[in-house]
């Protein structure tokens, strides 16, 4: 079971964009690496023709992957930066859980 998912909430521990808060909008865990809505921000110069599928030349605005050492996931209870740990539950599941309050973390789907 993965400790950061698509849809859930983090925040920025190093680099650059330290601080700021974002959704995750793709995770891919073979390279380490997930991508946060706002956070490690890239501009690039594209062609109309280019591969990227741009209707208009000019400079697009994308979200680069950033590894998944450089932030943590935030409690949908407490609200805090928080390590994840597991639990397994009476019926048998598999659950995270924050290690400051202790509660079951929600995906934020």
């Amino acid at each position: 079971m993965a400790k950061i998912k698509t849809n859930d909430t983090v925040t920025v521990i190093s680099g650059r964009d330290k601080g700021k808060r974002g959704k995750v909008t793709e995770v891919r865990p073979k390279e380490h690496r997930l991508v946060v809505q706002g956070v490690n921000e890239r501009k690039r110069h594209v062609s109309r023709n280019s591969a990227r599928g741009a209707l208009q030349a000019g400079i697009v605005t994308f979200d680069a992957p950033i590894d998944v050492s450089n932030v943590m996931l935030v409690c949908t209870q407490c609200n805090q930066p928080t390590r994840v740990g597991f639990q397994i539950n009476p019926d048998g599941r598999k659950v995270r859980v924050c290690k400051h309050c202790g509660q079951a973390i929600t995906d934020g789907k």
